[in-house]
């Protein structure tokens, strides 16, 4: 037997990818910047808007006749002068054209909105900036009353809380005063940046009118698509000033960031912000991989990234329905399939570069996989008769959707599987793995009564008799509890679990299975291995004796791996798994790999390539 349960493995661990969206009052006047929300929204992301409100101020105070006050810096700029008085007035303006104009459009697209400036609840909080030196005529003088400030303090409880129940979040300045004193204008380019660090963030979009940041500010096809911290001020002016401020303030936190435009939130004509700079060119593409989140569920911006990488190299690419990266080379009846994920498991701490030593969600498992497939297939031109395929896959961390859409359409004569086997060694074997969702539910009692037993109780019983059952039908079996819940409703008790059981080379799955009496099987993959002899396996035995100079070491893993879902249906294809990196951190916080450990990996993933493709 070898079956996938996807729909009740999603609900195993779900994830959406959280993107904060800042879109000024000139790009919420164009139906591409609700587009591009819409489309998010179907794709599942949770989307926090925060509206800018320049072009509705400027039309509300003309509306109302009323004088827009301004003050001029000693720097030559000028901004809006706020006092106590003013802040009625602008807060008008968003509740009476921005924010009804936003609530209008999502809800024409299908989507749930709330929407409400920063102030109410105490959504945002913030301090007001020193006093202000201006400039009057030849004098200069402070101003000590512009409300005017930035943000102290997030209530995260409360914007995760609406996140949860609405398609869309839209906040705006002002935010709440800590002071207790009239509302605090603050800038929304940097009000989006805060949030975005203070929920963890997967992505931060400022929206802006040009092709994000431009080299030369009269060309718009000057766009500068990558800078690293300190960088972009120096080509900034006017409001991208504060663009760039804010993309730079987000890079203290662990969403990838870009200025993207015109009037969109798509990143990949616009200016990314990277705050690990590569030590050297060939290890860009791995460090943008890694700062680039994609934890399973949501890895549509990596594969863009990746896709438009790709086109820029002429190698040709698409992604699939599956969500999967798909990019070939060569045209022939001999087919090799380097098959990576583009997935991780959830991180929150920020991408660097300590010397040598990237460290980071992915680096090992197993974005430098995929990286180094990716620049294997860029650097080789395969030779007649030969097709070479990378797939990226989505979903590997959870329901392996992409690794079963790649079985069914991507056939192959060899297949190399993206995980950390380290430089050095090649895996050609993993174990099988079950995973079962076992129920318990009974009616509601009182525990004070003799021989009373909960759920939960009762559930402690079946998995201590299934694991004794598994050991009896294969004692090398690895078994482990995943997830435990209760509930309940009415007169009924409920207790939940899934286990899993990792299957030994030599077993059947379905005598594993078997020793489920009651079980929903979520997951059935057989072990699998390949023949030392098999001429993918001696490629790699070359390669790595010319590479490393040392003997090369075989692996045969207690883990699974996509070997397993393609061994579901393909027999007799030989595969291995390789990569760069030590194993032993996959999931950990001290995920980290070295320079010369990647670049070793390429050496021998190149060389092992060419050989079969030659051979």
């Amino acid at each position: 037997m070898a079956m996938m349960n996807n729909e009740a493995l999603a609900r195993v661990s779900p994830y959406a990818p959280l993107y904060v969206v800042k879109v000024g009052s000139s790009s919420l006047r164009h139906a591409s910047a609700y587009d591009d929300l819409a489309a998010l929204n179907a794709c599942g992301a949770r989307l926090l808007l925060v509206a800018g409100g320049a072009a509705d101020i400027a039309d509300y105070y003309a509306s109302i006749e009323r004088p827009m006050r301004m003050l001029r810096l000693a720097s030559g700029d000028e901004v809006r002068y706020c006092p106590p008085e003013e802040m009625p007035h602008i807060v008008d303006a968003y509740e009476r054209l921005t924010l009804p104009r936003i609530r209008a459009n999502l809800v024409e697209r299908g989507m749930t909105v709330f929407a409400a400036t920063a102030t109410p609840e105490g959504l945002v909080t913030g301090t007001p900036n020193r006093p202000l030196r201006v400039v009057e005529g030849d004098r200069q003088r402070l101003v000590r009353d512009h409300r005017a400030g930035v943000v102290s303090a997030v209530n995260v409880a409360r914007l995760r809380s609406l996140l949860g129940a609405f398609d869309v979040v839209c906040v705006s300045p002002p935010v709440a005063a800590a002071d207790g004193g009239a509302p605090i204008n603050v800038d929304a380019d940097v009000l989006a940046a805060e949030l975005a660090n203070a929920l963890d963030a997967d992505h931060l979009r400022l929206v802006t009118g040009t092709p994000g940041l431009l080299a030369d500010p009269s060309d718009h096809s000057s766009t500068l698509p990558h800078l690293c911290r300190g960088e972009g001020m120096a080509y900034a002016g006017g409001r991208m000033r504060q663009k760039v401020r804010a993309a730079e303030l987000a890079l203290n936190g662990t969403a990838d960031v870009a200025i993207t435009g015109p009037h969109t939130v798509n990143a990949h004509g616009g200016t990314r912000f990277w705050r690990a700079a590569a030590p050297e060119p060939d290890l860009d593409l791995l460090t943008r991989m890694v700062e680039i989140s994609s934890v399973s569920g949501g890895e549509r911006e990596l594969a863009l990234f990746l896709l438009k990488w790709l086109a820029d190299r002429g190698v040709p690419a698409v992604i699939d329905p599956a969500g999967n990266l798909v990019a070939t080379r060569g045209h022939g009846p001999r087919r090799l399939l380097m098959l990576g994920h583009l997935d991780t498991v959830p991180y929150r701490w920020p991408v660097t570069w300590d010397g040598a030593v990237l460290t980071g969600r992915g680096c090992v498992d197993a974005k430098a996989s995929l990286a180094a497939f990716l620049q294997t297939l860029v650097e080789f031109e395969p030779p007649d008769g030969v097709t070479v395929r990378v797939v990226g896959t989505v979903e590997e961390e959870r329901t392996a959707s992409g690794a079963l859409y790649a079985r069914d359409h991507y056939p192959a004569d060899a297949v190399i599987i993206g995980e950390p086997s380290g430089a050095g060694s090649v895996t050609i074997g993993y174990h099988g793995v079950c995973k079962v969702r076992m129920n318990v539910a009974q009616a509601t009692a009182h525990t004070a009564g003799k021989d009373r037993r909960t759920a939960a109780s009762r559930l402690v019983d079946v998995i201590g008799e299934v694991e004794a059952e598994v050991g009896k039908r294969s004692p090398e079996a690895l078994f482990a509890v995943l997830d435990l819940t209760t509930g309940g409703s009415g007169g009924t008790q409920t207790a939940s679990a899934v286990l899993d059981v990792r299957v030994p080379p030599g077993t059947e799955v379905d005598e594993v299975l078997s020793a489920f009496a009651d079980g929903q099987p979520l997951l059935a993959t057989p072990p699998v291995s390949t023949p030392r002899t098999d001429p993918l396996v001696r490629a790699f035995t070359r390669a790595l004796r010319a590479v490393t100079g040392g003997a090369p070491r075989l692996l045969a893993k207690k883990g699974s791996s996509d070997m397993n879902t393609l061994a579901t249906r393909w027999r007799g294809v030989p595969m291995v798994a390789y990569g760069p990196g030590d194993a032993h951190l996959d999931h950990t916080p001290d995920e980290r790999l070295s320079a010369d450990e990647y670049r070793r990996a390429r050496a021998v993933l190149s060389a092992a390539v060419r050989d079969w493709c030659v051979r």
